[in-house]
């Protein structure tokens, strides 16, 4: 799973023209890994870069949660916002499971898209 496969002009230009579209449910942390966050969006490269320098103020930018180590895509932003509440309302265990089922290094998928 890598940032740069999910979010591929040309994977983007074909699903924008037949009228689909995705969106991430996303999971970040910090450096050292102690704290965990939940979003989702549209365009998961531009959500992390304006995660990675600050762009928006509140909780990520607080505490320097910048790191991606999981994320799902989702062709309704229904069923994306919902997966997002489904994740957020789980406890902290159940954030670390679902990141260790496919990340279990907590290595940063955004790779050199910051």
């Amino acid at each position: 799973m890598s940032l740069r496969g999910a979010t591929q002009g040309a994977t983007k230009q074909s699903s924008y023209y037949m009228g689909a579209r995705n969106y991430y449910v996303y999971l970040l942390t910090n450096k050292g890994n102690t704290v965990t966050y939940a979003g989702v969006t549209n365009d998961l490269a531009r959500r992390i870069y304006e995660h990675k320098n600050k762009l928006i103020e509140g909780f990520t930018s607080k505490y320097n949660v910048n790191k991606l180590v999981y994320f799902e895509e989702c062709n309704d932003i229904n069923a994306a916002i919902s997966r997002e509440k489904q994740i957020k309302g789980g406890s902290r265990q159940d954030k670390i499971n679902l990141i260790n089922s496919s990340n279990p290094d907590w290595k940063d998928l955004s790779g050199d898209w910051d």
